[in-house]
This record gives structure tokens, sequence and C-alpha cells, in this order.
């Protein structure tokens, strides 16, 4: 097999008919071999039950992987990684934005330049909002400065890559994962490419803001421990501060005297300590937290029906 288009799905009823045709086309007299992996990540629409009726309908080789319930995107990444059999996988999404002809595109590149083991695409125009595209300016800019790993922050997971990647990948067992960080923190040379996405082929995006902040948390905590640092010189910082203002009131009794009792400046140092202290506690909860889940070893997905695999 000399590539697997691994295709995590939710909720994507109206969209996998039009992808695994729009593979078929893009792929017809390419010359290998190709396989679509999809997987369904606990959709609660027809999502499952479409995919069953491609399989049957033999138009291109096919296996369907169905999670008990959601899981998230990267553990569906994780598994089609695990089921994918190509000599080249590619991680594309179901809803078409990422066209199946960049795809060869990047199978070509592959095959002409050995010297890279990653083809990754960008988007050259983004049709997101200001303030979206402003809060994930911030987002890159702040991991970056953060982790020892270096994010591109118009790369996205549509990319195309040799099994070894995938072997490396699927040796980092951790159960929060955020692939952009895991893919740099592999290596291997990359070649970027740029590329435009399309509209939607049907449904609407699953990805609120609310859940963009909580990936860019994870993103955050999963590679960087230096908000834990952070805490740490906050810490310092306020028992610095307080020494000062330790030395500023003694002063004043001594010489000048202190006539009216500081209310307001005694609740505004106990709200503002205590605000420092629970943020801190909150950076180190997070890490905590995710120790805890990590300890308990549980799988990252468990799948309740596979089609197709012969592994």
């Amino acid at each position: 097999m000399k590539l697997s288009l691994v295709v995590p799905c939710y909720n994507e009823a109206e969209n996998v008919a039009a992808f695994r045709d729009a593979v078929v086309s893009a792929f017809d007299g390419c010359g290998y071999d190709y396989e679509i992996v999809f997987i369904d990540d606990g959709s609660r629409d027809a999502t499952l039950h479409n995919l069953r009726k491609l399989y049957q309908e033999h138009r291109c080789p096919m296996k369907v992987i169905s999670f008990s319930r959601n899981f998230g995107k990267e553990a569906g990444l994780y598994a089609g990684l695990q089921h994918a059999s190509g000599e080249y996988i590619s991680l594309i999404d179901a809803d078409l934005q990422q066209r199946p002809e960049i795809v060869r595109d990047m199978v070509k590149i592959l095959d002409e330049k050995p010297e890279f083991d990653v083809v990754a695409a960008y988007q050259d125009r983004r049709g997101e909002g200001k303030v979206l595209s402003f809060f994930k300016k911030c987002f890159y800019s702040i991991i970056n400065h953060l982790s020892d790993v270096t994010l591109r922050a118009d790369a996205s997971d549509f990319r195309t890559f040799r099994r070894s990647v995938a072997e490396s990948i699927l040796r980092l067992g951790e159960y929060h994962r955020f692939s952009k960080g895991i893919f740099s923190w592999v290596g291997y040379s990359t070649c970027f490419i740029p590329y435009t996405a399309c509209e939607r082929a049907a449904g609407r995006t699953k990805w609120s803001f609310r859940k963009l902040v909580n990936y860019a948390i994870e993103g955050i905590i999963g590679f960087s421990t230096r908000p834990l640092r952070l805490a740490a010189y906050l810490g310092v910082m306020t028992a610095f501060a307080a020494l000062v203002y330790l030395v500023i009131v003694v002063l004043q009794k001594l010489i000048v005297g202190i006539d009216v009792p500081g209310y307001a400046t005694i609740i505004v140092l106990i709200l503002l300590l205590g605000g420092m202290q629970l943020f801190c506690i909150g950076i180190i909860g997070e890490y905590v937290g995710k120790t805890f889940e990590q300890s308990k070893q549980r799988p990252i997905y468990i799948a309740k029906e596979i089609l197709g695999d012969d592994q």
C-alpha cells in the first residue's frame, strides 16, 4: 500500500460520501495503491451508518474505525495512524476544505525529494475573523516563547509523511495529545507548501472559540513547564514587594507617624495576594491534573467496531 489517508470524522454524515468521491476522482490513474482510513469519533448523526454503506460499495479500499464515544480529534488521528497500512500517511479533514488533489502533490514531493520526510500544508489566505486571528497569533507567540519546540503559526494538521514519522508519533503515548506540538517534537525534515482552504462541503465547524482555548491550554501545558516557573517568579516578586512595603511602613511610623489606619491598602493587598495565589495554584493544578489522568494509563480511545482492518 503506497498511501493511507487518515480522516477523523465527527458528525460528518453529509460529507463522507462526497469526500470518498473526491478521493477516487483525485487518485484516478495515479499508478499506486491507496486507502482511506475513516475514524468515526463517536458521531451523534448518521456518520457511521453512511460509512458502513461506503465500505460496502467497494469503490476504493477503506477502513472504518468507530469509537465507543467521542474521544476527540487527537485520539482519532492516533487511531488512524495505528490502522494505516501505507508507506505514506496523510492526515486530512472530511469536510473537503482540504482537497485530496493536494495530497497527490504531497506524495509527488516525497517521491522526488527523499531529503524530506514530511510535507505540511499551510494556509496562504485565511478566511477567519480579525479577533480569532489575533488570538491565534498570541497563542503561537506565547507557546513558541515558552516551549522548547517551535510551531509554525500558519501550519495545520494537513500533512503527508513517511511511515517512519508515523512510527515515531505512535511511540508518544500521552493521553492528552497536541498534534502540532508532537509534529515539531519528533522532528524530521519538513517541506511546507501553501494551500487555500475551500468552503465546507456541508455542515458547520466543530471548533468553537471555547474549544480552541482549551486546545491552546493543552498545547502550552503539554509542551512547556515554564508556567510553573512563572508561579515561582511571582512568589519571589511578591515577597520582595512585601519586604519593600514593610520597610516603607516602618519608616513612616518612625519618621512621620501613621495617623489613619491603612484599611484600603490592606484590602487591596489581600485581594491582590489572594488572586496571585489562586492563579499560581491554578497553574500547578493544571499540571497535577494532567499527571493524575496520565497515571491512570487509560487507553487513548476505545474502538467498538472496525471494518476492513486485517492487521
